[in-house]
C-alpha cells in the first residue's frame, strides 16, 4: 500500500518557522517532522510515499535529493571525486514528490495524486502529526468494516494541567500534568482510503475534511478507529519544541 502525506499547506500557525521552511520540514531532533511520519509506516513495511506538495516544495525535494549525503558518514577523494559510503541511514523507500500546487486544498491534494495511486488502497495522513498508531490493527479494522473510509480518532493531550477539584471544600483532589483527554474525539488523521472515495472530492478547491468526508459519513462509508496511545500535533513552537524534548529521550512515545 501507498501512503500519501499531505505536506503543502502554509502552517501559519508555526510561522515563526515556517517562512522558511515548511511545516513538514521543521527539525524534531535533527530530523524532519516528515521523516518521523514516514519511519512509523515504515516500521510496518510500507515504504512507498507519495509527498503532496505545495508551499515551498523545493525545500523537500533538496532534502531527499540529498538525503543520503547529509545521513551518511563518507569518505571522499578530492582529487577524483570518489566517494565511499562508510555507514548510511537509507532504505528501500520510494518517495514520490509531487507538486500539488500551492492553494490547493487538502482534498483537492489527494484528488491531484489519483494517476499515482492506481486505483488501490491507500494511507493517508497530515504532514505535522506524531503517533504510535499500530497501522496493521487501523488496516484490520478498515478491511473487516468494508467502508471506503476510514479515520483514526483521538483525545489529544491537554495543553495544560487537568485539575479534578472538590466542589464542597475546593481542595485539590487529582492534580494530572498533561494528561490525555477523557472526552471528545478528534479527527487524528491516519486514514485509509478506497479508490471509491476519490468520487466524493470535486476539484483542488475541496477540503478534504469539509464535503467529501462530511459525505462519506452520511452515506455510512466513514468510520472512525479509536485510538487511545500517544498522539500530538505541532501546531506551535510550544508543541515542537515539546516534540523535540520528547525525541531527544530515550524512548520517544511515538516509537512506542
Amino acid at each position: 500500500m501507498k501512503t500519501v502525506i499531505l505536506a503543502g499547506g502554509f502552517g501559519t500557525r508555526l510561522s515563526e518557522l515556517t517562512d522558511i521552511i515548511p511545516k513538514p520540514m521543521v527539525d524534531i531532533n535533527n530530523f524532519p517532522m516528515i521523516w518521523h511520519i514516514m519511519n512509523l509506516y515504515m516500521r510496518y513495511d510500507y515504504n512507498d510515499f507519495l509527498l503532496a506538495l505545495g508551499y515551498k516544495a523545493n525545500v523537500f525535494k533538496e532534502y531527499f535529493l540529498n538525503f543520503n549525503t547529509i545521513n551518511s558518514d563518507f569518505k571522499i577523494n578530492l582529487l577524483s571525486g570518489n566517494i565511499e559510503t562508510i555507514s548510511t541511514l537509507m532504505d528501500d523507500i520510494n518517495i514520490s514528490m509531487i507538486d500539488t500546487g500551492i492553494n490547493t486544498m487538502t482534498g483537492g491534494r489527494i484528488k491531484a495524486l489519483e494517476d499515482n495511486l492506481k486505483h488501490e488502497r491507500f494511507f493517508a495522513t497530515y504532514g505535522d502529526g506524531l503517533s504510535n498508531i499500530n497501522l496493521k490493527k487501523l488496516l484490520d479494522f478498515h478491511i473487516s468494516h468494508g467502508k471506503l473510509a476510514t479515520v483514526t480518532a483521538v483525545r489529544p493531550v491537554a495543553r495544560f494541567g487537568e485539575l479534578v477539584i472538590d466542589q464542597q471544600s475546593d481542595h485539590v483532589k487529582v492534580f494530572q500534568e498533561k494528561v490525555q483527554l477523557k472526552e471528545g474525539w478528534i479527527n487524528g488523521g491516519f486514514f485509509i482510503f478506497e479508490p471509491g472515495f476519490l468520487n466524493y472530492i470535486n476539484s483542488e478547491d475541496t477540503i478534504l475534511e469539509k464535503e467529501p468526508l462530511e459525505r462519506a459519513a452520511e452515506d455510512g462509508e466513514l468510520v472512525a478507529y479509536k485510538h487511545d496511545g500517544f498522539w500530538m500535533c505541532m501546531d506551535t513552537k510550544r508543541d515542537r519544541d515539546y516534540l523535540d524534548n520528547l525525541a531527544k529521550g530515550e524512548r520517544p512515545p511515538w516509537k512506542s
